[in-house]
């Protein structure tokens, strides 16, 4: 059975609640409570193996590397990419959406996915 890597915004962020129950495939979920080093080679190891990486960027995320792994995964494994941002911790301030749209356009153009809510995502992450 195919599987996605979930990655994206972390921080006490409750999205990948909302949208497991939604999956029609396996999932691995990188969220825990205690960060190692082997949790982050496990990460690693996933987020290759993974049929999809799927990036979800909410009102929550405090650094940006989730955004690099977006761009970085567009550009080598463009099949593989799926991309949603999504205001389901808040909303965003206009210059971060502004921002996060220029994100998925550059994405989209690199030939990675770029949904606009949690249904299209589970409807893209069909096994």
């Amino acid at each position: 059975m195919k599987k996605v890597f979930l990655g994206g915004t972390c921080n006490d962020s409750l999205w990948r609640d909302a949208l497991i129950p939604k999956l029609t495939i396996n999932y691995y979920n990188p969220v825990v409570p205690n960060w190692t080093e082997a949790f982050k080679q496990k990460e690693i190891e996933e987020r290759l193996s993974a049929d999809y990486c799927l990036y979800v960027i909410t009102s929550k995320m405090k650094g940006v590397y989730s955004i690099a792994e977006i761009i970085e995964d567009s550009n080598k494994r463009p099949e593989k990419t799926v991309f949603c941002f999504s205001e389901f911790d808040g909303p965003f301030e206009p210059f971060i959406k502004k921002s996060l749209k220029a994100v998925g356009e550059m994405a989209e153009r690199n030939g990675a996915k770029w949904c606009q809510d949690f249904e299209e995502v589970a409807a893209v992450l069909q096994p």
